[in-house]
């Protein structure tokens, strides 16, 4: 298919795919001409990642791409694509102080323990975690805090649902759409279904 058809197919603009070219995040198609080139179902699919790597999982090009470049080496296991993706979509907060870190981690760690977690090859999503713990307990939240075995044991729950769509996907761009994309989604469906069972779980006499 040509370039008019590429962005008809994919919903992708002209311009932007031309962009995704010049940046790295598209192979080029085959040129048939100097001024023009065929493009297949695999331009149709990197595409869509990309979308999904961009828009919804809110990377940068630079990120997107490195993602892609793993994706595009063939010694990478699929564990290192996912890796690579996990650390672009995470974000990380430099502000803490050292002894805010030393004290989320000895939270953590109690946790990390008891599941057999390893927390210090997480790099960005531990980070990210850290600094949400710390801002938990600065806003006074404290039954939050002494809850969080629970919540981990939530977070236990829903990697195995996740794992399982990963062991669905038959190629690594559709386990780094999951790992990225599909996890941006999925976290706002779990707010949304939270709040939800927030009500339901009130009892009736509740004031």
């Amino acid at each position: 298919m040509r370039m008019a058809e590429l962005s008809r197919t994919t919903g992708v603009p002209v311009p932007t795919i031309k962009y995704y070219l010049r940046e790295g995040l598209l192979p080029a198609g085959e040129r048939t001409r100097p001024n023009q080139a065929n493009y297949d179902d695999s331009h149709v699919r990197r595409l869509r990642l990309v979308r999904a790597l961009l828009d919804l999982a809110g990377m940068t090009i630079i990120r997107a791409r490195e993602v892609l470049d793993a994706i595009d080496d063939p010694g990478t296991t699929s564990r290192q694509v996912l890796g690579t993706a996990q650390r672009s979509v995470a974000q990380s907060d430099g502000s803490v102080r050292v002894e805010d870190r030393e004290w989320a981690m000895g939270a953590l760690a109690e946790v990390a323990d008891a599941r057999g977690w390893h927390l210090h090859d997480r790099g960005h999503v531990l980070d990210s975690l850290i600094a949400t713990l710390v801002a938990i307990r600065d806003v006074g939240q404290h039954i939050l805090l002494a809850r969080l075995e629970d919540y981990a044991t939530v977070a236990d729950q829903i990697a195995e649902v996740d794992v399982s769509c990963f062991a669905e996907a038959t190629t690594l761009e559709e386990q780094v759409e999951l790992a990225t994309a599909g996890t941006a989604l999925t976290d706002t469906l779990l707010a949304n279904l939270r709040r939800i069972a927030q009500k339901n779980a009130l009892p009736p006499d509740w004031p």
